[in-house]
């Protein structure tokens, strides 16, 4: 993207305001065309195919592994807490992320300039129809829960408004796009990014993901797209050409081009990520503990002494 305007609708950069300037120069790319070499991409392939193939004669028979960049991140992080029971529930905190996203796929293909109040409802109603998961948490919230859920939910949508031009139909942009590899097996690879632009041109890398984030920068986020651009290079056989992590909060991208050792160094992770869940949830390996940042809501931290020094030691600084 040489010119920054690329992905922005003809005549409406003048009105565009400084922070929408600001993303798109961090997502522009350079005047050259970036075209990996076929034969790197299918040495990806035979690697990761070879690999799972290996995994997969370690589970029981019937046993399938459902492989994600959160399950990944978790089982590196800290084996014990991996293992712990999944104690996820809906609130409006952990709610307001997937009805933003949906707010935002609405607004792609909205005619007219809708607010994000306006786009938040129709998603929540539309997701209050679909009879599972967060459409029937959505259904049975109280009055409070409803008003702090649409709350936390327009405020989300509004800091991308804010942040990110209008977006031209040309460029593809497309919201909760995702991709699974391979297409059968007792593994699968499975990500969903919450932005993706790009139009295909041959074997010319053109997509950016994008994924959105609030708080602070933390470094598993960068891996994260990491394992994004593995599984859009082992799905489209074209990588990425750039990765960007975007800070609602600061209104600012992190952005790193896609390189041969960036996805080489996904293909590690994914595959230690893989042996540890194999070693862990098949061989019935011990799990070693490694606290961190996640002790902080950690079901296990209580009796976790590991765990419980290093809060110690974290909050007294």
């Amino acid at each position: 993207m040489s010119n920054p305007a690329e992905n922005v609708p003809s005549g409406a950069l003048s009105e565009l305001t400084p922070l929408q300037r600001k993303t798109l120069a961090a997502l522009r790319r350079s005047s050259e065309p970036l075209v990996f070499d076929e034969q790197l991409v299918a040495n990806i392939r035979t690697e990761m195919r070879v690999a799972l193939d290996h995994f997969a004669e370690r589970l029981h028979d019937g046993q399938d592994l459902f492989v994600t960049k959160h399950r990944i991140a978790s089982v590196l992080d800290c084996e014990a807490h991996f293992l712990a029971p999944d104690q996820f529930e809906w609130t409006p905190a952990t709610a307001k992320g997937q009805i933003a996203h949906r707010a935002i796929q609405l607004l792609l293909g909205w005619r007219g300039e809708p607010s994000p109040a306006d786009l938040v409802d129709e998603a929540m109603a539309r997701l209050s129809d679909e009879d599972r998961g967060i459409g029937l948490w959505i259904a049975k919230l109280d009055k409070g829960d409803e008003a702090d859920t649409r709350g936390l939910s327009t405020e989300r949508v509004t800091k991308f408004v804010e942040s990110f031009p209008p977006l031209d139909p040309r460029a593809n942009p497309v919201t909760e796009a995702a991709a699974q590899w391979p297409l059968t097996g007792t593994i699968l690879l499975r990500a969903r990014v919450d932005l993706m632009i790009g139009r295909p041109a041959g074997n010319e890398s053109r997509k950016v993901l994008i994924d959105f984030k609030t708080g602070r920068v933390g470094p598993r986020h960068r891996q994260d797209l990491g394992f994004y651009a593995l599984i859009e290079t082992l799905v489209r056989g074209v990588p990425p050409r750039k990765l960007a992590t975007f800070y609602l909060d600061a209104g600012e991208a992190q952005t790193e081009d896609v390189s041969e050792p960036l996805l080489r160094t996904a293909v590690r992770r994914t595959l230690d990520g893989i042996n540890a869940m194999v070693e862990l949830g098949t061989e019935q390996r011990a799990p070693v503990k490694r606290p961190g940042s996640g002790c902080r809501w950690c079901p296990l931290a209580e009796s976790c002494d590991e765990g419980q020094a290093y809060l110690t030691t974290f909050d007294s600084k």
